[in-house]
């Protein structure tokens, strides 16, 4: 189920990595139960945005070790984190 990858992946991301607890900015992912995970569909856009991006090698490195779609990957990683900006 590719949701459920999402969220584990995202689970296992240490976003404080280099922040003192007082900046904590930590997602929180909430436990949520196999019924929630077997109606829960995934949100794509319509269109995205080519862009050039420079990224530290062993971070690419890794995304691409999680097998086909790693770049959809990056950028549900990326939304969650934005979202949990907002």
């Amino acid at each position: 189920m590719y949701i459920r990858q999402i969220k584990l992946q995202l689970m296992e991301l240490d976003w404080n990595n280099e922040q003192s607890e007082s900046e904590s900015t930590a997602i929180e992912v909430p436990d949520l139960d196999d019924a929630f995970w077997e109606k829960a569909q995934s949100e794509l856009p319509k269109t995205k945005t080519p862009i050039s991006l420079r990224l530290d090698a062993d971070v690419l490195d890794w995304f691409k070790a999680q097998g086909k779609g790693y770049q959809t990957l990056m950028n549900s990683i990326l939304k969650a984190y934005m979202k949990s900006r907002k």
